[in-house]
Parts: structure tokens; sequence; C-alpha cells
């Protein structure tokens, strides 16, 4: 008798100083119950640790293609695992690369090859949220079913207060526990 993988949420955390918010989530998830699976992008290890992930979602944290401990590509085989994406924070450039079909690191990547719900929770400069080209990444995205949760108006980061801040850890949390409690089983 073959025993069929668990399921998994599949947390995409990108180079937004949001970054920190994301060790939250993570915790909460797995205390939720929910086994979360981490990928980084390189720009989000410079601002948070891959340890401090791997500790709190007792899995190892997948940030490049090119280290995989098995022959399958790991993309593809986390994707056949996963019932969620949830990409906290989606920056600008995640958010252009998934619109574009850009597949140059491990967490786009894994985008191009997950089948079920994605959850995007966008963090930036309220500029950036504005401009024409992430908008209409955003329309695009929409329309390919992707969930946006936020972003919410407030002070961000980098001083202007604007909309482009990330949504609350909870509310994200409540959003992917929803999403997850109604995943079908594979």
């Amino acid at each position: 008798m073959t025993t069929e993988p668990m399921q998994v949420l599949v947390l995409g955390v990108t180079g937004s100083i949001a970054a920190y918010k994301a060790a939250d989530l993570t915790s909460k998830l797995s205390q939720a119950g929910i086994p979360v699976q981490v990928i980084m992008t390189e720009s989000a290890r410079k601002l948070v640790c891959p340890q401090t992930f791997f500790t709190l979602s007792q899995r190892p944290v997948l940030t490049d293609l090119w280290t995989l401990p098995d022959w399958k590509p790991g993309h593809i085989d986390l994707a056949e695992r996963a019932a969620l994406l949830l990409i906290a924070p989606a920056t600008a450039n995640i958010l252009d690369k998934m619109a574009q079909g850009i597949a140059d690191d491990m967490l786009s990547t894994y985008y191009l090859s997950h089948s079920g719900p994605v959850l995007v929770a966008p963090a930036m400069n309220p500029r950036m949220w504005h401009h024409p080209a992430t908008q209409n990444n955003c329309r695009i995205l929409q329309e390919r079913g992707v969930q946006f949760l936020g972003p919410v108006s407030g002070k961000v980061a980098c001083g202007p207060e604007g909309k482009g801040r990330m949504i609350a850890t909870e509310e994200i949390l409540a959003a992917a526990k929803a999403c997850w409690d109604c995943r079908e089983p594979r």
C-alpha cells in the first residue's frame, strides 16, 4: 500500500521589508495545523534568514532551483503536493514575473507549475503599487484567478503614507485557512 504525500501550503516570501511578517504568518499557520513549505527569493534572504522559517515550519526552506535533494525537480515535486500557494509579501517584481510567465528563480518557476488556488498579499511603496505596469499585471493575474489580499493604505517602511502596505497577518491567516479548509483531497 502506498501512502499519498501530505498536502502542504506553499508560502512564497519575497524581498519586501514586510518579509519579517511572513515569519509570524508561518508560525500561525503551523500552529493552526497547516503544513507550510516556504520558498524564499534571493531578495527575501537579504531581509530575513531562511533558518527562521526552517525553525517555524520544521521544513527545509527552498531557495533555488539548483540545490535539490532528489533527482526530481523540486518545483514539480512540490506542485504535486501543494494545495495552496500564498505569496506574502508579494513585491511588484514577483507580480510582474507571474503575469508575464517569467521563471528565473525558485518561486516564479514554482508558480508556473502550481495548479491550485493562489493568494497574494502585495507589499510595496505606494508609487510602485499605483504604477500602470503594476496595475496591469494585477488585472492580468486577477483574470487568471489569483486572489489579492490587499494592499491597504497606511505608513510604509520607506516613509510615505498610501496604498501599498501589506494587510495584517491575521487577515492573511484567515483567508489562507478558509482556502485551506475548502481544498479538495488529492
